[in-house]
């Protein structure tokens, strides 16, 4: 059975599918997957006026705004964590990023405004701000577009294959992949060996500079953006979180990264994922 490997400009990154299957079986698969992340793309993206996304933070905080199911479902699963986090991950953080120039502003009436509260969830998929917040879903909705891609891929008798697109890596299959992750520093450490799982890296301290080598942007408490942070122990840091979905472990690398030392590990756990470490489990998974 030959592999078809295919790879596109997404989601602000270059995404790679490769599909284990007979030829035009993995052809077709691959152009659903493609087009399943398109879809996510276009009505989460921050940079699209018209998108999903960017009608929530211009008008929900004045009248409700009707969404798709997959936007819809997003915010359900952001509430969740950032509820089940106490706020470590935190999706209202959009004005801090329009500030410093990392986001655009689509005219928005302020920035100042934050908390992941403000969202309200109605029925017929509509959604309210209590306040003019400004979403960003960054943070999570790439994972969810990877784990969209592996759903079409299945749908089309795929069963075998990867989805990454940048930090978010989805394996599916019982074919162990070995993986390595880029560390803060610019080195390359091997992870192991690993299948049917989901994994994202993500980075906090870095300069505006060495942002540029990892797609997800992770914002401090204190907003210290492209300067030591005196926030961490080990600033700048990239973390990896091993999950059962790649929205999931999105999602929680942004929880890890904010986390007290002492607690990391057992906060992620209990949100559902693993703290991966270089050098400290090197198995097959």
């Amino acid at each position: 059975m030959q592999g078809i490997r295919r790879m596109r400009p997404l989601l602000g990154t270059f995404v790679e599918i490769q599909a284990r299957a007979p030829a035009r079986l993995a052809e077709t698969g691959i152009e659903a997957a493609f087009s399943a992340i398109d879809a996510v793309q276009r009505q989460m993206s921050f940079f699209d006026a018209e998108s999903d996304l960017s009608r929530i933070n211009l008008y929900a905080w004045k009248r409700p705004v009707a969404v798709s199911p997959s936007t819809f479902r997003v915010l359900c699963l952001a509430r969740h964590v950032a509820r089940d986090s106490q706020g470590l991950f935190d999706f209202s953080v959009g004005g801090r990023l329009v500030r410093t120039g990392r986001l655009p502003d689509h005219g928005f009436p302020t920035l100042d405004e934050e908390g992941w509260d403000a969202l309200e969830l109605l029925p017929r998929l509509r959604v309210r701000l209590k306040r003019p917040v400004v979403i960003t879903l960054d943070g999570i909705a790439k994972g969810f577009a990877v784990d969209a891609a592996v759903h079409a891929l299945l749908a089309h008798g795929v069963t075998r294959g990867v989805v990454n697109a940048g930090g978010d890596l989805r394996l599916f299959g019982p074919d162990p992949v070995p993986i390595a992750v880029r560390e803060a520093s610019g080195a390359i450490s091997p992870l192991g060996s690993f299948h049917n799982t989901a994994m994202a890296t993500s980075a906090v301290g870095l300069s505006l500079e060495d942002q540029g080598r990892f797609p997800s942007c992770i914002v401090t408490p204190a907003g210290c953006d492209g300067a030591a942070c005196p926030h961490f122990s080990a600033c700048p840091r990239a973390w990896t979180v091993m999950a059962g979905e790649a929205w999931r472990a999105d999602a929680l690398t942004k929880v890890a990264a904010l986390a007290p030392d002492d607690e990391r590990h057992a906060r992620i756990a209990k949100l559902g994922g693993r703290l991966i470490v270089a050098g400290e489990d090197g198995g097959e998974h």
